[in-house]
Parts: structure tokens; C-alpha cells; sequence
């Protein structure tokens, strides 16, 4: 292992701002220097929609490649773009505890309950485009691709009405003052893992792995991580990607002596324009999540579910 450790990043100014977080708390953790590697993505490289350039994965692969070859020493991804499958020879060593994973509207000013009907709202987000869809409101969806910084210059321009994004993305940046509304989860439910953050690194299967395996573990959540897998056994049990109008929602309650800790876990699939949809949700022992997610994701297909993610957009459907 390398005296000083590299973290493969995208260049984006969120991603940056997210390995920094991460380098500054390995280093706070095991006192090792890290330095930042920027690695540019298939995913970034192209505006095209993430489902005509790859889809599931687009924003990871290149990082898990150089991490393969040895290039770099750990990955930083945000949880929501990592697929579901884990890639052989990798491991997620740790998930740091999570920032909120509710989403956000910016406007001039104006909350989605006071935009007039017609208001045109961008994102590049199947599941948020149908939710939207859902609330009645009468909003336009506009499909949108480019970093957040290029996203709110839409809405300050004139160009657009608003636009939706994570609110961790905008916490992280320091731009939070500019939300106009954090969307409560009744109305939109986030995408699995939003918020959340993997660290990825090569598995432990030598002493240097190992060791380094180790370093990272203890930035672990372990309440975080019971929730964000159980909200991606949700997606990989629906055999949706990341892409798809899904969104999930764990919550952890602490135990104590008398009562042992739960997870509250919600969980929709739309029709991509918002017509119709399933959304059940959860609740039991933190430790049965695995289970608990499961069961929740195959009573969502019994209910319909897998016929809402199979239908395609209006905008993508054949003519007649």
C-alpha cells in the first residue's frame, strides 16, 4: 500500500467536495495523507440520457476500472449510481453516515404548491419527472442532464421554473440557502441510497488489502448502511436500475434495553408519467432489514410493479 493513499473522484464540483469530506476523515481516522485522483466517467463525458449511454453504472465504471489496474487505492461514489450486482474483485468497505437523502426544489422563490400549472420544472430523473407528474400540479417536466451548478444557472436565467436535486448534493456544496423547498417524502420519495456515499476499494485478499480494507471500515455507519441496503434490496429484488422510477426510504429508530432497534422502510414504483403507482411500505427489527426489504419489493411486484417500470415514456413511445 502506497504511503499516500489515492482516491479516484469524479472532477465534478459535487464529487470533489464529497472526496474531500472523505479524504479529510480517512486522514482524520488513521492519520494517512490522501490525494485526490479525478477520473472522468462515461456518464460525464456525454449528454446524452444515462439510458442510451449505459445506463446502471455510468457514473462508476471507470473508477472501478482504475481501481482493478491498481491506479488508485479506493473509490468515493455516491451511493445511488452504484449498481445493485457488486463487481467482482471490489468491496464497499464502508458507508459513512448518511447526509439528508430528501430532494429539493429550487425556484426563484416559489415552493411546487405555488408555481402556476404550466411552470416549467427540469430534471434529469425518471423518478422524480413521474412524481411530479403524480402531485397534480400541472408542472412541466423538463429532461435535463449537467451538474448542479449548470442546473440552478437554468433556473437563475430564466430558462426554466425550477429544478429538483438531492438536497445532500447542495448541503455538501454550501449552497443549501438556495433551496426554496426541501420535498417532504410524503410527496417524493428520494432514490435508493441519495444521500449516502460508498467507498470502494479492492478486496481484501492480500496483506496490503487488507490493511487498507481495514483504514477504511472506520468510517462505517452501520445504522446507514442497514438502511441504504435495504433500500437497494428494494431495487435489485424489483430488478430495476438506477435509472428507473423507483424510490425507497429507510429510516432507523434506536433501541435501547427494553426495545430493539427498527427500521421504518417506504418504498413506490411510477408510471413514468405519474398515472398510476405502487407504494407500500415496512416496518420491523433493523437486524431483519435484509428480509424485511425483500418481502416489500416482491409484494410491490405481486401488486403491479414490474408492468409500471416496463412501460416507456410518452416521449419514447412509437408513433400512433
Amino acid at each position: 500500500m502506497t504511503a499516500v493513499l489515492r482516491l479516484g473522484t469524479r472532477g465534478s464540483a459535487l464529487a470533489l467536495a464529497q472526496a474531500e469530506d472523505v479524504a479529510n476523515a480517512v486522514t482524520a481516522a488513521t492519520g494517512r495523507a490522501v490525494e485526490l485522483v479525478r477520473i472522468s466517467t462515461a456518464g460525464d463525458s456525454s449528454a446524452e440520457p444515462l439510458d442510451r449511454i449505459g445506463g446502471t453504472g455510468v457514473f462508476v465504471g471507470a473508477l472501478r476500472e482504475a481501481l482493478l489496474r491498481g491506479e488508485i487505492d479506493f473509490a468515493v461514489h455516491s451511493l445511488k449510481d452504484l449498481p445493485t450486482q457488486p463487481a467482482p474483485g471490489l468491496v464497499v468497505a464502508a458507508v459513512p453516515q448518511r447526509t439528508d437523502p430528501r430532494d429539493a426544489l429550487v425556484t426563484r422563490g416559489l415552493t411546487l404548491g405555488e408555481l402556476r400549472p404550466g411552470s416549467r420544472i427540469g430534471t434529469g430523473s425518471p423518478r422524480r419527472a413521474a412524481q411530479l407528474a403524480a402531485l397534480g400540479f400541472g408542472l412541466e417536466v423538463v429532461p435535463i442532464r449537467g451538474n448542479v451548478d449548470t442546473r440552478l444557472r437554468m433556473v437563475a436565467a430564466g430558462t426554466l421554473d425550477g429544478v429538483v436535486v438531492a438536497r445532500a448534493g447542495l448541503l455538501r456544496l454550501g449552497r443549501d440557502e438556495e433551496i426554496s423547498e426541501v420535498i417532504d417524502p410524503l410527496q417524493m420519495l428520494p432514490a435508493p441510497g441519495q444521500g449516502a456515499l460508498a467507498i470502494e476499494c479492492r478486496e481484501p485478499n492480500d496483506a496490503a488489502a487488507t490493511e487498507l480494507f481495514a483504514l477504511l471500515a472506520a468510517l462505517e455507519d452501520p445504522d446507514t448502511r442497514a438502511v441504504v441496503d435495504a433500500e437497494r434490496t428494494v431495487l435489485a429484488t424489483l430488478e430495476a436500475g438506477c435509472s428507473a422510477p423507483v424510490g425507497a426510504l429507510g429510516e432507523a429508530a434506536e433501541g435501547d434495553e427494553e426495545y430493539e432497534a427498527e427500521i421504518y422502510l417506504r418504498a413506490i414504483v411510477c408510471a413514468p408519467d405519474g398515472s398510476h403507482s405502487v407504494k407500500l411500505s415496512t416496518t420491523g427489527p433493523l437486524t431483519d432489514a435484509d428480509s424485511l426489504a425483500r418481502k416489500l419489493a416482491e409484494e410491490m411486484l405481486a401488486e403491479g410493479a414490474a408492468d409500471l417500470m416496463a412501460e416507456r415514456p410518452p416521449a419514447e413511445r412509437e408513433p400512433g
